[in-house]
């Protein structure tokens, strides 16, 4: 009886996790393979399709069954395929990075917080705002958001603050992928300049993802590379806010639950590159697990497109929008700027 009951209990978890989550991933599969069709048939850049039609079926994401497969997907699913990307790199990518490209980075994310203090205050915003978007910015869009978030003091604005920042670096995260390809072009970057650009400017990993992949493989995997760089410097920078801000009064909890010191996927993208680079992976395994990276990179960009809102991010007002502009503005031209010092062209 035991046995059968546990079975039983088995099979209703697994019912209700099907319900729960298939439609949107099925959807999401769906609209992937739609991305991919279009991409084979028709010469354009999956990641850009897939973003596109994702962007087409926003309505999907705001309510109804398949709301939490999407969520699933636009973060599990596309971490799963950003973490299998550490397979095709390798030490050597690192070491051709070099130690100025990675100082330039580090640079980039501390002159872009200060910047954005300097900012709000000419425009009149409080500081709190200033340290959630140009963290944000700097480091790695939403999920830096909600990990700053998580130790800033609260007020009355907080979850306003947040929702705009997560809304709006999302945005124009889509925007870069978009426009920022045309400019890498007009610069006449090469394939390592193109991901560094990419990887050191745009604020989320999917988008970093799908705009270097959408240019060439190198500029794919530099681009990734440069990103998780940037992801990892979220545990030292949060560290600080928490504890210069500790003697700041605040309104109640703060937000939400506080973010790992490095993230899961970044601890398996790193791992498995270090195996790649130790030639632990076999060339079988690899060409497996980067087929999967690519459908569950393109399932999960199909998410964000379908999560991207162009109306709700002008809910907070101008002045909140011109901020997170010119911060993402900023940092473009800041990397630019570096990587032309360094000589990358």
């Amino acid at each position: 009886m035991d046995a059968i009951s546990k079975t039983e209990r088995r099979k209703q978890s697994l019912s209700v996790v099907l319900s729960t989550y298939g439609p949107g991933l099925l959807v999401t599969a769906a609209v992937a393979m739609a991305a991919q069709f279009l991409s084979e048939h028709y010469g354009a850049p999956a990641m850009l399709m897939a973003l596109l039609l994702g962007i087409a079926f926003h309505f999907l994401a705001e309510e109804g069954r398949c709301v939490a497969g999407i969520e699933l997907s636009a973060k599990l699913v596309l971490r799963i395929g950003v973490a299998l990307l550490g397979m095709r790199i390798s030490v050597d990518l690192l070491i051709g990075l070099g130690g100025g490209t990675i100082l330039l980075l580090v640079s980039a994310i501390v002159a872009t917080i200060l910047f954005g203090l300097v900012a709000a205050r000419l425009l009149g915003r409080g500081w709190r705002l200033a340290l959630l978007t140009s963290g944000a910015v700097a480091i790695c869009g939403a999920s830096a958001a909600m990990a700053i978030a998580a130790v800033l003091p609260r007020n009355e604005f907080s979850e306003r603050n947040l929702i705009f920042t997560v809304l709006s670096v999302t945005v124009l995260s889509t925007l870069a992928m978009i426009g920022y390809p045309i400019v890498a072009e007009y610069l006449g970057l090469d394939g390592q300049a193109t991901g560094i650009f990419f990887g050191g400017t745009i604020h989320d990993v999917a988008q970093v993802v799908g705009a270097g992949f959408s240019v060439s493989p190198e500029a794919g995997e530099t681009a990734t590379l440069v990103k998780l760089i940037r992801v990892t410097m979220l545990a030292p920078v949060v560290l600080i806010f928490s504890l210069v801000l500790r003697g700041v009064p605040q309104e109640g909890a703060s937000i939400g639950k506080r973010a790992p010191l490095v993230p899961g996927f970044v601890l398996a993208f790193l791992v498995l590159a270090g195996f790649n680079s130790a030639g632990l992976v076999p060339v079988l395994a690899s060409e497996v697990g980067m087929a999967i990276s690519r459908w569950a990179l393109l399932a999960g960009i199909v998410a964000v497109g379908m999560k991207t809102s162009l109306r709700r991010v002008l809910e907070v007002g101008g002045d909140a929008v011109a901020l997170v502009v010119a911060e993402t503005l900023f940092i473009a031209v800041f990397i630019l700027a570096g990587m032309y010092y360094l000589g990358h062209s």
